[in-house]
């Protein structure tokens, strides 16, 4: 089996332009993008509540007031985002230079935005999961109850999820159950994080830590931010959100990806010896008994 390799995402912002209830969502709701997040931070602040609840219980109030939304209006507002230059295509140009290296390249979502509304946009196809957060819908379609709040720290457990291979967000007992090294589907030293500011840093400190990659792409609004992520040490790279081929970011990404080919192959080689090392030494050990 070829080794496997995770590129974990950030959306908003790090795929897409800017936040994904902006594009359409909002707007739906007669308000202005700067008008919502007014409102969502305040309610979080007055009431002491986690930043992403907040902002989806003011979904469900300013709906509730302008006109009800139901998952299948979320997805058809994904249509809307609008994405970086190369993001449609680079899925499947970095699968092919992965399959050229003689790995298999896997793309996976991790977003405190809206499930629902990235299933609608033109690339969900692409991730092998979307870990983001969604609302619990009744027979009718309308949301009823928040199913998945996803914020800053709570991203690492998808982290943990995708290393052990473990992805159905349901499954706790086997998440935490013990697992040696050897027998995860994915290692840290096979990953990769793409995000753009301060929400994913636990994400990319887990990176650092545990001999992953970590990336920050950036536009001209925050390219300070960005900058002072790697001069903290928080990340690896920092590159323009252009994710078209021969870009920065293209040509860091396949050198990444060979990188870790070769350090796969490396690994092997050493086990493939120390299995035959073993080999020869048993019968010598047993013929001393």
């Amino acid at each position: 089996m070829r080794p496997i390799t995770a590129i974990l995402y950030d959306f908003d912002k790090t795929l897409c332009t800017t936040d994904m209830q902006n594009y359409a969502f909002i707007p739906s709701l007669g308000m202005t993008p700067a008008e919502f997040w007014e409102e969502a931070n305040r309610f979080g602040r007055q009431n002491r509540m986690d930043g992403v609840l907040a902002y989806m219980y003011i979904m469900l109030q300013e709906a509730q007031r302008r006109g009800p939304f139901t998952r299948q209006s979320l997805v058809e507002k994904g249509r809307d985002i609008q994405l970086f230059p190369g993001v449609e295509s680079w899925f499947s140009r970095v699968n092919a230079f992965g399959q050229s290296q003689g790995v298999e390249v896997e793309h996976y979502v991790i977003s405190s935005g809206l499930r629902e509304i990235i299933e609608g946009s033109s690339i969900s196809a692409a991730f092998r999961e979307i870990y983001a957060s969604e609302f619990y819908y009744g027979p009718g379609g309308q949301p009823l109850w928040p199913k998945l709040a996803v914020n800053f720290t709570a991203k690492t457990q998808f982290v943990y999820r995708i290393n052990k291979g473990v992805l159905d967000v349901s499954d706790d007992k086997t998440l935490n159950d013990s697992m040696p090294d050897d027998g995860k589907r994915v290692p840290f030293t096979s990953m990769i994080y793409i995000g753009d500011g301060l929400s994913d840093v636990p994400c990319m400190k887990m990176m650092r830590a545990y001999g992953g990659q970590a990336i920050a792409v950036y536009q001209d609004g925050n390219r300070a931010g960005v900058e002072e992520l790697l001069s903290r040490g928080r990340v690896d790279f920092i590159f323009p959100a252009d994710y078209r081929e021969g870009s920065p970011l293209d040509s860091a990404m396949r050198d990444i990806l060979q990188k870790m080919a070769v350090e796969h192959r490396l690994a092997e080689e050493n086990a493939r010896q120390l299995r035959r090392i073993g080999e020869d030494v048993l019968p010598h050990q047993e013929a001393l008994f």
